[in-house]
């Protein structure tokens, strides 16, 4: 284990948070709030921290696929640490553990709260709380690779360790140019939004901070109701960047460079634009049994399907007060998520589409036990590697899933309350239904099991394993054994 390689990365992103912490200060400075001094001292701290972190470039740079997910989830981690320290400073949220889970939550891009007034906060931490969205959206270790001068080792080991999806590759044959180009895309498609939202006469500050929740799917809102007050038109534009957020960048990197062809034969986008479709129809053809508004049942139905879908959590309505079809459907797209290599969460649309295929092979060597069959994706013949990984991914979705509910049960909540809290954690949406549906909060919940919780929102957004790899003991003993090996040559 190359420890000094993640000692450094770790500096880096602590320096990179430094950077992003003083933004709020300059939100401090045009409401006139004096929270912007606590942001400033911790962006200070950040700075220095990382910059001791880093001020020792390691010898060795060569890092493998361990060393990415621990640095990944450990990146993570003490993001969320630091980033809920203003918090609970400013005594804006009392209990560190609630700071903490506000902030896993922001980076997550899950969008769970414990908040029952969000309107209560300064201008300068809603401003910080969904910008923690836009940083974890895209993925703090792309943003790394895109602007830091890293030379040597696998950096393609960092981006699969963070990217979502079954596979990872590179757009361009440069690690660092594919994370430029992703961000670039990312960065473009956000102030597009921005500039129709003002379009539509939402306030500048509004503005900004719905197009963070919105680009990185993660649905933290800056009113109590949510998006329900805005215009039909200001729901309509979140709706469609919703989803256009939960496509596969590759999407766009292809129709930036006229690959037309190619990038409407992607099957997972098909896939993913039906799901909606059909899903969408389901419920608003159940809404129109209760309304007599066409339209507005049609912008519900649309919206709550695109919000649940890319797990972005935002909400115009209580679909609390849906039927059970509505509820059926919403929680197995929570499931579906969006496509792999989006900033949208869930299991993914791609890995559906490999079991379903794997279903049907399956099937078909039932029936014809001599026949070869061959998954394919856009053409392409599925690797076994792919298959395996996909196939233990969801095995070990199932166990976290069911130990994470049996874990928070201990709170003695009603199983739909307790399994869709577990279900828009570790998906990262946001809401669930009961005791945690749209007009709720988590704050209801121990700090056991919010702990719990804030798990799931970790596991689900690095996909599991980088963070499942750092209670295997083979890690730990690797590092401090080679730290001991480097202390008795040192010695000698």
């Amino acid at each position: 284990m190359n420890g000094s390689i993640i000692r450094y990365i770790l500096g880096s992103v602590v320096k990179i948070e430094g950077a992003f912490l003083f933004l709020p200060c300059l939100v401090a400075v045009c409401f006139g709030e004096c929270e912007g001094f606590v942001y400033l001292g911790m962006s200070a701290f950040c700075i220095l921290l990382g910059t001791v972190l880093t001020w020792r470039k390691p010898s060795n740079t060569v890092f493998y696929l361990k060393e990415g997910c621990v640095s990944t989830a450990l990146s993570w981690i003490i993001l969320s640490l630091f980033g809920a320290v203003p918090f609970f400073i400013t005594g804006e949220i009392p209990s560190y553990t609630d700071a903490l889970f506000e902030t896993v939550s922001g980076f997550t891009t899950t969008g769970a709260s414990i908040l029952s007034d969000v309107e209560a906060l300064s201008h300068t931490s809603l401003f910080w709380r969904s910008f923690t969205h836009w940083i974890g959206g895209m993925g703090v270790l792309v943003f790394l690779l895109a602007v830091i001068p890293m030379t040597g080792g696998s950096h393609m080991n960092l981006m699969r360790a963070e990217s979502p999806g079954p596979s990872v590759g590179k757009l361009v044959p440069k690690v660092k140019t594919t994370a430029r180009i992703l961000y670039l895309i990312y960065l473009g498609m956000t102030v597009l939004e921005i500039i129709l939202l003002l379009a539509g006469k939402m306030p500048l500050f509004d503005s900004l901070c719905i197009s963070f929740g919105t680009a990185g799917t993660g649905g933290f809102g800056i009113r109590n109701d949510s998006l329900a007050s805005y215009s039909p038109y200001l729901q309509w534009v979140v709706t469609v960047f919703m989803i256009l957020f939960g496509v596969n960048f590759n999407l766009y990197y292809l129709l930036l460079f006229r690959q037309v062809k190619k990038a409407l034969s992607m099957e997972e986008v098909r896939c993913y634009f039906l799901v909606i479709f059909t899903s969408s129809l389901i419920i608003f053809m159940s809404l129109l049994h209760t309304t007599a508004n066409t339209f507005k049942a049609l912008t519900d139905a649309c919206f709550q399907v695109a919000s649940i879908i890319t797990t972005t959590g935002f909400s115009t309505v209580d679909f609390q007060q849906w039927s059970e079809t509505c509820h059926t459907v919403l929680v197995m797209i929570m499931f579906i998520g969006a496509c792999a290599g989006s900033t949208g969460g869930g299991i993914k649309v791609s890995r559906f589409v490999i079991l379903v295929k794997s279903l049907i092979k399956e099937l078909v060597s039932y029936i014809h036990p001599k026949s070869i069959q061959k998954i394919k994706m856009d053409g392409k013949t599925v690797e076994h590697e792919v298959l395996r990984a996909t196939n233990v991914f969801f095995v070990t979705f199932i166990l976290v899933f069911s130990a994470s509910v049996l874990a928070v049960s201990v709170d003695d909540f009603d199983l739909i309350t307790n399994f869709t809290a577990v279900a828009a954690t570790i998906n990262n949406i946001g809401p669930g239904l009961a005791a945690v549906g749209p007009t709720c909060n988590f704050g209801i919940f121990s700090n056991f099991s919010k702990y719990v919780l804030m798990f799931d929102m970790l596991a689900g957004r690095l996909e599991l394993f980088p963070l499942l790899i750092l209670f295997h003991p083979a890690i730990w003993k690797d590092m401090f054994t080679k730290h001991r090996r480097r202390k008795k040559s040192s010695e000698n």
